[in-house]
Formats: structure tokens, C-alpha cells, sequence
């Protein structure tokens, strides 16, 4: 199976290249990527806690699901896609806010990404894909902000960046 590649971008979300995804993580470069966010009719949200195989944040808690946007590929497509991929279901999706991020990582690796954040709402257990995901659960957005400021080892980078600054696009309701 070939290497996955992510879309380099300027600060302006501009395509500029293409790259492996590793190798884009190695070299800290700038790509695209989304982050879904589901939310049940209770406005709880359903977070997933990252297979233990994962090369980088393995088993920490995260949003519903993410990834990167393949060439010529909307955001839209992309999450619905991933979502799939990863809980098994689909849903429609609204786009919210998007911002840049950079997180370096232990092993070496850097995320540096033009993040799009993605909503939509799904009542039902997902389907997991237990190579993608190790387990899932729903939890109220104040809970949640809560016990990253308590637990932030126990959450990605990138959740939290979003819940620091972004809160309140996150909330579907709002």
C-alpha cells in the first residue's frame, strides 16, 4: 500500500504541493487537515480515544474523528469519508471555523496543520474500527473542557489547542 499524501499549504490555505504524510510530519511542513466533531441530541460530544497503534498520540482522547484531505478533495468529503473510515457512520456536515496549529511530538514528529473544524450531529453507538480507534464515549462539552484542564496528558494536542481557543465554534447549539 502506497504512503498517504497530505496537501502542503500556505498560511493562506493555499495548495502548494503535495507530500507523504510521514515525511511531512519528519519536516514539520505545513498541510491541510480537518477535525470532525459530532455532537447527539443532548449537545454531548462524541470523543474517541486513539488506537494504541497509532504513530503518534496513541490511546489519547480526542475529537470524533480526523485526518488529512486528499488531493482534490473538499473538506466536507474528506470528513465524511474519515468518519466512516473510522466510526462507521455518516452524517452532513457544516464547516465552523479553521485555524493553524503546530504541536511537536516525542518521537520526533511534528504536526503542523491548517486545521478545518467540521460539525454534525448522529444519535446512535458508531461502529469502530478497532485499528483506527480503541474505544469512544459521549461526554458533555463542559465536562470535557473541564477535565483537560485536569487531565491534559489525557488529550491530543490539537483538542486542546481547539477547546483553548475555539470553544465556543465548537458548540453545535450556538
Amino acid at each position: 500500500m502506497k504512503e498517504e499524501k497530505v496537501i502542503l499549504v500556505n498560511e493562506q490555505d493555499e495548495q502548494i504541493g503535495l507530500m507523504p504524510k510521514l515525511e511531512a510530519h519528519k519536516k514539520a511542513l505545513l498541510h491541510r487537515a480537518f477535525s470532525v466533531f459530532i455532537f447527539n441530541d443532548d449537545n454531548h460530544l462524541m470523543l474517541q480515544q486513539r488506537a494504541l497503534s497509532k504513530y503518534h498520540s496513541p490511546g489519547l482522547w480526542t475529537n470524533t474523528c480526523c485526518s488529512h484531505q486528499r488531493d482534490g478533495e473538499t473538506n466536507i468529503a474528506a470528513g465524511k469519508r474519515r468518519l466512516m473510515e473510522e466510526m462507521g457512520f455518516v452524517v452532513d456536515l457544516k464547516e465552523s471555523i479553521s485555524f493553524i496549529y503546530k504541536a511537536p511530538f516525542d518521537n520526533g514528529l511534528t504536526e503542523h496543520e491548517y486545521d478545518h473544524v467540521l460539525l454534525g450531529k448522529y444519535t446512535e453507538a458508531p461502529k469502530i474500527n478497532k485499528e483506527e480507534v480503541a474505544d469512544w464515549k459521549w461526554m458533555p462539552l463542559e465536562e470535557v473542557k473541564t477535565d483537560i484542564s485536569l487531565n491534559p496528558e489525557l488529550y491530543t494536542a490539537w483538542f486542546k489547542v481547539i477547546f483553548d481557543k475555539f470553544y465556543k465554534h465548537i458548540n453545535i447549539n450556538s
